[in-house]
């Protein structure tokens, strides 16, 4: 068996972090599917793929919303946070002697792998590497996995706000532009977002003594 593992929402300033792992007896199958990192694929071909893949073997996503990103934040960094998450997976998913693939998220990619490991109870092998989803199908599987659940969650979210909110991420004006409103409206972030991140602490102080007419 093969299991590979990736995440998607490390980043964003809105909604939760989705860690996906994948496992089947052999890549063959993906190989000839076009399967890639999900950022370099558009996302109708993601939810595609989605469909497809999931028939092929078995997953399991790990999820932790903005709120308790904030929560554990104040005790660890988030590559903490995603090694313990990338280790419940593992435990849940990946049998002893399976070979896990793993998209390394520290600069050091074997402290990455050695981080996994310390919340594991079984000796696992694991191939930690940066950009694993570009380097090994089964990784560009679990990113698809990851990154689709996360999008129709950012969905689920702008549909509770009734609000279109965007991706989510700082770098997308839509986004920070619904943050903005929303604090000068509301005089506070909406819930989903993380409270930590240093673009929330900006919008609430440079939108503290605006007016609706500013935007």
């Amino acid at each position: 068996m093969i299991c590979g593992i990736d995440e998607a929402g490390r980043g964003p300033v809105i909604g939760p972090l989705v860690v996906a792992g994948f496992m089947m007896d052999s890549e063959e199958a993906l190989k000839g599917m076009g399967v890639k990192d999900s950022k370099r694929l558009s996302p109708d071909k993601r939810e595609v793929l989605f469909e497809e893949i999931i028939n092929l073997g078995e997953y399991v996503f790990a999820r932790v919303t903005a709120e308790e990103i904030d929560h554990l934040r104040s005790k660890e960094s988030l590559n903490d946070i995603e090694a313990s998450l990338f280790a419940k997976v593992i435990e849940e998913l990946c049998p002893e002697g399976t070979t896990v693939y793993v998209d390394a998220a520290d600069v050091d990619e074997d402290n990455f792998s050695r981080k996994i490991r310390s919340h594991l109870n079984r000796p696992i092998e694991i191939v930690s590497k940066h950009r694993a989803d570009d380097m090994f199908p089964i990784v560009s599987a679990a990113s698809i996995l990851a990154k689709v659940d996360r999008d129709r969650r950012v969905r689920k979210i702008s549909e509770d706000l009734n609000h279109d909110l965007g991706s989510g991420y700082p770098s997308d004006k839509k986004t920070i532009d619904f943050l903005e409103r929303w604090v000068k409206e509301h005089g506070r972030l909406p819930k989903y977002t993380r409270m930590s991140w240093k673009t929330s602490q900006n919008i609430l102080s440079r939108t503290k003594n605006k007016t609706l007419d500013d935007f």
